[in-house]
């Protein structure tokens, strides 16, 4: 996995077990690598990792099931998606609205381009 600088690794790390929860690849109760297979996987720090999932957990996308390792909270995918959703309206779409403005980009254009993409 490449890193970029604009957020924590850790984050990032977060970010793409919560993009394969969306995904399908992971679904509810489904066990996920472990801290140190994640770690080895995306060539990173077991610490790094530990952080990552300890996010995760606190916010109740995963849970540990001491001896087994971790699993996917059930509701995890609508969970992600909620706060997504909730990020992407708050912070990007003010920020995109600025660039169309600035641009002179319409609605009807980005409407013109989604369509092909369909």
């Amino acid at each position: 996995m490449t890193f970029s600088n604009d957020k924590a690794i850790y984050i990032q790390m977060a970010d793409r077990l919560c993009d394969e929860i969306l995904s399908g690849r992971y679904k509810d109760d489904d066990r996920i690598p472990s801290v140190r297979e994640y770690a080895v996987l995306l060539e990173v720090n077991t610490n790094t990792a530990v952080k990552a999932y300890e996010q995760l957990a606190r916010e109740e996308i995963i849970y540990n099931k001491r001896g087994l390792g971790y699993f996917v909270t059930p509701g995890a995918k609508k969970q992600i998606l909620k706060a997504r959703k909730q990020e992407f309206m708050k912070e990007k779409l003010p920020e995109l609205f600025r660039q169309m403005r600035l641009l002179d980009i319409s609605i009807t254009d980005i409407t013109t381009v989604w369509e092909k993409t369909l």
